[in-house]
């Protein structure tokens, strides 16, 4: 620079070669708005043009990326190309792969299990192993740090597989919570038939081989037994041949039995439960209390808002209803009465309720018809007689005239205390409060056999059941009979028969039990057989949670259930649902509970 030009002209020239700078960096724009007004740029340092061009770019690298195929170079395999030399020349660091959540950790209490205990994680099953169809949209990575004890805490044990069980990890205790949740409320069936897969269509030669099965039909079936052509399934079974569907009989196993709690009927009675009857074909459960009102519920643990809803309701003033039954086998009417002088019949497809107040020729035996039972062929009603002329009478009428057409009387010290159809409504086995059982024939009008009770002090009830019994005695299996001192004996009704070559049947006088319950302790008032003959319920009223349940045939008590938190209170009555699957149970406090039994 010459030493004789103006600081004046240096600025000048300075700004004139930046400006020109400028325009000439600009210069591949070709519509570019004048300049109006020109304003001074301080220029920029190394480092903000080094920011400016990892940020935006430079004309250099821009130009050399604009027309590339891809961001994502096939050849790298998906990988993502970065712009810039510097960016493509640094290190790794090792921790490009790993998941944000494994580069954490925080410290939450309780991590550790107190007092020494090991993490318990029950087995998977194989369906719990299989990728569920909806998978949730977000998990917590923490639940498998969490630690919960289910043994220290009582509201939890009904979570617990085991007596072992006892921590889990948070995974594992929201698994156990869906499915406690799932038992007291189940899908309904339209949403299961929703869920359900639907059925694959699989192409079979003439040869039916496997090799016509393509290798994704196969994949997608996993370990599914391959289904049979439609000849080959119908000639295995026999059945099928003579038009009836063979069902694979449910069967319990002793000792220990899967009996979960549905939900409860709502409506509560004002008075003692004095009587529980399932319909022979619906699910409707009838109820009834000496508050002289009878409920018919719904039995849905499912149905939404109110589980187990209301379908009717009756009330007959003045009229304690002490017993109340469907008429079988066809369900259409009801038989209730109380401590009265007269029955009532309500008919369900009509809405009339009829009153019988008269037995011609039997008035002065009969001051009360609490105590009667309707034979299974739906044809005759039993009823007990007040008077104990004689020991004790049992009156049986025509169901559908309500006219008197036999009585069977039995010699017993203090009348008769119970009585049960048989299965095939032939006949009648009676109880008297002496313990002699007596076996009477419809078609006879006579007494076939006389037995005693083992051991017995004073019979107060008694009840038949079970299947393929001996033809002779009505069919039923077993006999169980309940005493004043709470045991309850039960015989094997084939064992009681003699053999012998006369015609007429004979029986022992004296026979052994199969099996003594002396689980009570107070007098036996319920005994109720499961309609598959494979349970016995016995109870006592005189007694809290006074309730057991025995296996069939094996004559052992169940040991699991009930326990003493179940809530049973002061048991009145006990019914068996009509598939042995539904367990309900009345206290003296009107509320009915709901148990479901599963094999």
């Amino acid at each position: 620079m010459p030493p004789n030009q103006p600081i004046d002209e240096m600025e000048e020239d300075d700004h004139s070669s930046s400006s020109s700078q400028e325009e000439s960096d600009f210069a591949s724009d070709e519509e570019t708005a004048p300049r109006t007004r020109r304003t001074q740029v301080i220029d920029k340092d190394s480092d903000e043009e080094e920011l400016e061009r990892f940020v935006l770019g430079d004309n250099a690298n821009f130009r050399e990326n604009l027309f590339r195929n891809e961001l994502w170079n096939d050849d790298t395999g998906g990988a993502l190309v970065v712009l810039g030399d510097e960016a493509e020349n640094e290190p790794g660091t090792g921790l490009e792969e790993i998941d944000d959540a494994d580069l954490f950790t925080f410290d939450v209490g309780g991590a550790a299990p107190a007092d020494g205990k090991e993490l318990v994680v029950a087995p998977v099953s194989k369906g719990q192993r299989a990728v569920e169809k909806d998978q949730p949209a977000w998990e917590d990575s923490d639940d498998e740090r969490l630690t919960i004890s289910l043994a220290n805490t009582t509201q939890l044990r009904k979570l617990r597989i085991s007596e072992a069980d006892d921590v889990v990890n948070g995974t594992e205790y929201t698994r156990r919570l869906r499915q406690q949740y799932l038992r007291l409320n189940p899908l309904p069936a339209w949403a299961r038939e929703a869920e359900e897969r639907p059925a694959k269509r699989r192409r079979r030669s003439s040869a039916a081989s496997d090799s016509d099965i393509s290798e994704d039909e196969a994949n997608d079936e996993g370990d599914a037994e391959p289904s049979a052509l439609p000849l080959d399934e119908f000639l295995r079974d026999a059945s099928t041949l003579n038009g009836t569907k063979s069902q694979r009989a449910r069967k319990l196993r002793p000792e220990v039995i899967d009996i979960q709690r549905s939900r409860d009927i709502p409506d509560t009675h004002k008075d003692e439960v004095t009587s529980l009857a399932f319909h022979p074909k619906y699910p409707v459960l009838l109820s009834s209390s000496t508050s002289s009102i009878m409920h018919l519920h719904h039995i849905a643990p499912s149905a939404h808002p109110t589980p187990n809803p209301l379908l009717t309701s009756v009330q007959v003033k003045q009229v304690p209803v002490r017993r109340a039954e469907f008429l079988y086998p066809a369900g259409d009417k009801i038989f209730f009465a109380g401590r009265r002088r007269y029955i009532h019949s309500w008919d369900l497809a009509t809405g009339i309720i009829q009153k019988t107040n008269k037995m011609i020729g039997h008035q002065s035996e009969q001051r009360t018809w609490e105590r009667f039972k309707l034979s299974p062929c739906g044809q005759y009603l039993g009823l007990i007689a007040s008077t104990r002329k004689g020991g004790g009478i049992i009156n049986i009428l025509n169901i559908n005239t309500m006219q008197w057409i036999a009585a069977a009387r039995l010699d017993s010290r203090g009348g008769i205390a119970d009585f049960s159809w048989w299965r095939n409504s032939h006949g009648l086995t009676i109880l008297g409060r002496g313990g002699q059982v007596g076996e009477w024939s419809m078609a006879t009008r006579r007494f076939l056999a006389i037995w005693n009770d083992e051991g017995s002090n004073g019979g107060t009830v008694m009840a038949l059941g079970g299947h393929n019994g001996p033809v002779l005695l009505g069919g039923d299996k077993w006999i169980a009979i309940g005493s004043n001192s709470g045991v309850t004996n039960i015989y094997d009704r084939e064992a009681l028969i003699l053999p012998s070559s006369n015609v007429e049947l004979e029986v022992k006088e004296r026979p052994e039990p199969n099996r003594r319950f002396m689980q009570l302790t107070t007098p036996v008032t319920i005994l109720t057989f499961s309609p598959d003959g494979q349970l016995l319920a016995f109870a006592s009223k005189h007694k809290k949670d006074a309730l057991r349940l025995a296996h069939l045939p094996s004559c052992t008590v169940y040991r699991n259930w009930p326990t003493e938190q179940t809530p049973l209170g002061r048991i009145s009555d006990v019914a068996f649902g009509r598939k042995s699957d539904l367990l309900a149970i009345g206290n003296d406090a009107g509320k009915i509970r709901l148990w479901e039994i599963r094999n």
